[in-house]
């Protein structure tokens, strides 16, 4: 039995196609993998606020007293714990919305996530095995010459090696917004990848 965490960073909510194929890949998967729990965090929702001069301060300070069982904590404590992680966030300004970088922030951190020992070596603290980051773009980045362009999965990827998160992978579903592409046929394609995965992730 696996604990998997859904981190929902889709602005339009429901109306968002890269919701639509989160919901897709987490019904497939639940269909195969029954023993399961999917606990989903809706980042919108909660409005996370960034670390300001004063909140990072605070921050600092509980994590030189050990006092991780703060509240501020609550969504690293998640994360860590987490055996598996899908997060749902569209192509944004070349990466995704801001409101999932913020959330990022608050899952890193020493002591939290990670830790050094004696020696100044970093290890993990985190109990992940498998991150799938699954996406929507309007713009085609899938080819090699356009893919220094997306920084979104590039970030996702580099987060996962620094929590020694062995599997990493995305979904992409491109080009939704080119005049003449077959918007339905792209997110087919997407939803049948959705499937595949689902069946060994």
């Amino acid at each position: 039995m696996a604990n998997v965490l859904f981190v929902n960073a889709c602005v339009r909510q429901e109306k968002s196609r890269t919701l639509k194929l989160a919901r897709h890949f987490l019904a497939a998967y639940a269909a195969l993998h029954p023993e399961d729990t999917v606990v989903e965090r809706d980042v919108m929702v909660e409005r996370l606020e960034p670390l300001y001069p004063d909140t990072l301060d605070y921050q600092e300070r509980l994590l030189e007293e050990g006092r991780t069982d703060d509240p501020m904590f609550a969504a690293a404590h998640q994360f860590a714990a987490a055996d598996k992680v899908v997060i749902a966030a569209p192509f944004w300004e070349q990466s995704f919305p801001a409101v999932l970088r913020v959330y990022l922030e608050r899952v890193s951190g020493k002591n939290l996530s990670f830790y050094y020992d004696e020696a100044g070596g970093k290890h993990s603290l985190c109990h992940v095995r498998k991150l799938l980051f699954l996406t929507t773009r309007g713009g085609d980045f899938s080819a090699p010459e356009a893919q220094w362009l997306e920084m979104g999965a590039n970030q996702l990827k580099a987060i996962a090696h620094s929590f020694d998160i062995p599997e990493f992978r995305t979904i992409a579903a491109d080009g939704l917004d080119i005049v003449g592409n077959d918007v339905e046929q792209i997110m087919a394609k997407a939803m049948a990848e959705c499937d595949e995965v689902a069946k060994t992730f």
